[in-house]
């Protein structure tokens, strides 16, 4: 497995900011450097004696996510960005079952995405209907910074990155009739080399936006590569030295893989875990290789129900944002674990949880 790296480099952005913005990045983003380029008012309906009143503006819910200024659709299918491949590699080890590619394209600040947003991408060349492929949506893996922390700031907290991250798992499966099946746009994205075109559409999404609150308890549950929007918000968090946002809060995050090989990013988390001891904790659920006192295979629930009644604690506080990100079958085994904890409160989970999701502290995205 390539090594990922727990050396802390120091970045600055560019001269217009007003203040340095600087990250600490895996030796394998270190041997490149990309060069930079460049509620209206509603009016009463009035009958033909009256005359037309300005009824008050309806009062906007503000959000307790970072969506200030958010772009989203900014590039769509039938125009979309061109970048570059700069780096791709190969993030799970030889005897994984599957590949996962770590992957970084140029934007040139065209495409200013935050932590938690997605990007579609376009294979190239055509279907078997001769029409051009279906764009793919991937959760975005780096920070708004990008792996490079090099960030162009034009007004605090907004900023324009100069590359976007992704992380791919290469669909390949048999299917029944013994035909051997290729994701065409998983492959696509393995394959390229740098210097390669990508076309990109996006950024899209405000579902996995950070909270606001820097003092807030993050729980975040990934299976594979759903660990791809939470890679964005620790590196935010861990790696970077913002003078708009320092995190004081709890990350918490459960990662589910099948076998250790499968780990992703382990050795950028452990670096995590030695710059912010109190603010970061991880725990894995290797499903091949571990198994709970009784015997039972380690899935992410598994993991997480070693420690639910802490977890039941932290959910019922203002400040706890739960973030799931994977398979889709995920939630089900972790509403199975919250549905008797809840009980022992006299608690519907179920209800409780539509609570959470309407107070934007319960944010799924699987597939």
């Amino acid at each position: 497995m390539a090594a990922l790296t727990a050396a802390a480099v120091s970045l600055s952005s560019s001269p217009s900011a007003k203040a340095s913005q600087s990250c600490s990045a895996p030796h394998f983003l270190l041997s490149y450097r990309p060069r930079a380029t460049r509620a209206p008012a509603i009016r009463a309906q009035a009958s033909a004696t009256d005359t037309a009143v300005e009824a008050p503006p309806k009062a906007k819910k503000e959000s307790k996510k970072q969506d200030e200024g958010v772009v989203t659709n900014k590039y769509k299918p039938s125009e979309p960005y061109v970048g570059k491949c700069l780096l791709n590699t190969r993030i799970t080890g030889d005897d994984a079952p599957g590949e996962t590619c770590h992957m970084v394209f140029s934007t040139e600040g065209e495409i200013p995405y935050r932590e938690g947003q997605s990007i579609g991408v376009i294979a190239d060349g055509v279907d078997k209907n001769g029409k051009p492929h279906k764009l793919r949506l991937y959760s975005i893996a780096s920070s708004a910074l990008g792996d490079f922390g090099d960030s162009k700031t034009v007004s605090p907290p907004l900023g324009l990155c100069l590359s976007v991250s992704l992380c791919v798992k290469r669909l390949v499966y048999t299917n029944d009739a013994g035909e051997v099946v290729k994701g065409v746009c998983s492959n696509f994205l393995c394959d390229l080399k740098p210097g390669s075109d990508v076309q990109i559409t996006g950024p899209v999404g405000k579902e996995m936006l950070m909270p606001k609150d820097p003092n807030a308890t993050i729980i975040m549950l990934a299976t594979g590569t759903g660990i791809a929007p939470f890679r964005s918000f620790l590196w935010k968090m861990f790696f970077e030295k913002r003078h708009d946002y320092k995190f004081n809060g709890l990350a918490w995050l459960f990662l589910g893989v099948p076998t250790s090989s499968s780990l992703l990013y382990k050795e950028e988390f452990e670096k995590m875990k030695q710059i912010a001891p109190e603010n970061f904790r991880v725990d894995y659920a290797i499903s091949r290789e571990q198994t709970n006192a009784q015997g039972e295979k380690m899935y992410i629930q598994t993991r997480m129900a070693e420690y639910k009644e802490e977890l039941w604690e932290l959910l019922k506080k203002d400040n706890t944002y739960v973030y799931m990100c994977g398979l889709k079958g995920m939630e089900k085994g972790i509403d199975d674990i919250m549905v008797s904890l809840a009980e022992k409160d006299g608690i519907n989970w179920l209800d409780y949880k539509k609570q959470l999701k309407k107070g934007e502290q319960w944010n799924v995205e699987v597939y």
